[in-house]
């Protein structure tokens, strides 16, 4: 009985250590994802940027594509592009404190690298 209590709870660390983990991962793929789209509306605001503004042009919109101008799109775009950076500083400040509190949580648990598989941390 008295194995189970240190079992039990070196069990409970390392689940808390992998929800730290997975919830960092999942954060970084989503800065990613943002930080992919931002990037992808870069290049099509630069590419757009010297056509004349009356020029035909086509824009994705729920998986339909649809038939605009340079002068209709460009605007659309900059405010997508603004949206998107506010989202991915909101999600680098999530990862941020996300990686704070893991790391607190490490130095308050004194022996923690010692329980935890070491490859891990």
């Amino acid at each position: 009985m008295a194995q189970q209590a240190p079992a039990k709870r070196q069990q409970d660390l390392q689940s808390q250590y992998t929800n730290y983990k997975n919830n960092l991962q999942q954060l970084a793929q989503k800065i990613g994802d943002v930080e992919q789209e931002a990037e992808e509306h870069k290049l099509v605001l630069e590419t757009l940027g010297p056509l004349p503004e009356d020029r035909k042009c086509f824009r994705m919109v729920n998986g339909v594509l649809i038939e605009r101008t340079v002068k209709d799109v460009i605007p659309a775009l900059k405010t997508n592009s603004e949206g998107l950076k506010k989202v991915l500083d909101e999600l680098l400040k999530q990862y941020k404190k996300q990686q704070d509190e893991m790391e607190k949580w490490k130095v308050s648990r004194p022996g923690l690298p010692l329980m935890l598989n070491e490859a891990d941390m």
